[in-house]
């Protein structure tokens, strides 16, 4: 079968649409998906450049990547349901650690402490300033939900659904992907914290 050779921009736009925000993440720990997918397809951003210096109002342009955060969060539940915990861990874009959050749930299934753990993380990366985000979790079924590829069947969840989605809302951009576990330690060992806080 003789078929016309790919070119290189062919490829970079066939990897931009195929290659999902987990994988990327991955592959590029520290950068923004749509970043990446928008230097893949060459397009240029659509966001306008920062603002010169204003010289009668002492306003000075944005520094690069100021408002950009990265967001891990984790729940965890001690028997499902059982008691609970969430953790969260907000970085700048730099890697450096700029809030973290660890909390008692009560009693709640792991999907609801997961929820809630995204939104207390959200909450206080809006609190710190974030506009754009790019959340981590290592539960690959909220991941998917959030993203519109799974629908959310449990009737419990879809109000922690609608409230993280209204969140989102809020920042310029945001993007969501899942990493393995061992990539999410600091949030997980945030989440343990609150359910042994409480039993201590």
């Amino acid at each position: 079968m003789n078929r016309e050779p790919l070119t290189r921009d062919q490829i970079l736009q066939r990897l931009s649409e195929q290659l999902d925000d987990a994988t990327l993440v991955r592959l590029f720990p520290g950068h923004y998906p749509a970043d990446i997918r928008r230097l893949l397809a060459m397009v240029p951003s659509d966001k306008p450049a920062a603002p010169e210096p204003d010289a009668d109002s002492g306003r000075t342009p944005e520094r690069p990547g100021a408002g950009r955060c990265r967001l891990f969060t984790d729940g965890a539940s001690r028997g499902n349901p059982g008691q609970a915990g969430a953790g969260a861990v907000l970085l700048n874009d730099r890697g450096q650690e700029l809030a973290t959050c660890s909390v008692y749930l009560g009693t709640c299934t792991n999907n609801v402490a997961e929820y809630q753990a995204l939104l207390i993380g959200l909450e206080e990366a809006r609190r710190l300033g974030c506009s754009h985000v790019a959340i981590a979790l290592d539960s690959e079924l909220i991941v998917r939900q959030i993203q519109g590829r799974y629908k959310v069947k449990n009737e419990g969840l879809l109000p922690l659904f609608r409230q993280v989605r209204e969140q989102l809302a809020r920042f310029e951009t945001w993007s969501i992907g899942h990493v393995p576990r061992a990539q999410n330690a600091r949030a997980d060992q945030l989440a343990n914290q609150g359910i042994d806080r409480k039993n201590g």
